[in-house]
């Protein structure tokens, strides 16, 4: 049986790392039902826990919209082939993934399609 501080620390630990699971998950985006979105850098931002790319979409009306799109860390994207520079502001990329359920101009980007076609894993 084990000791109360060996049981106590486990407890401990366990509820530590809950907010670490929380913080990955993609509730907030309907993963189920991919969007596309196609638009040109404005801006990138490789940060932790998730880096941003932000596009300057053309609305159904030939508007400007800004649209954020969230990404996997900087390492995540490292492994599959990203670089701090992968995208630059006037790059034209395709992103598919899922929309914002809030229904703003925001998404969580599964590929990004660079304008030469390679489709990288985001």
């Amino acid at each position: 049986m084990p000791s109360k501080a060996a049981l106590w620390t486990f407890v401990l630990s366990c509820l530590a790392a809950a907010p670490a699971f929380a913080h990955h998950a993609v509730s907030l985006y309907d993963m189920k039902n991919p969007i596309t979105v196609k638009g040109v850098v404005s801006r990138m931002e490789w940060t932790n826990p998730h880096a941003y790319v932000y596009l300057t979409v053309k609305n159904d009306r030939g508007q400007e919209e800004e649209w954020a799109v969230e990404l996997d860390s900087p390492s995540a994207l490292a492994h599959h082939g990203w670089s701090r520079d992968t995208l630059k502001p006037g790059d034209a990329v395709t992103c598919i993934g899922g929309r914002s359920k809030t229904g703003g101009r925001a998404m969580k980007s599964a590929t990004v399609e660079l304008a030469g076609g390679q489709k990288l894993k985001s």
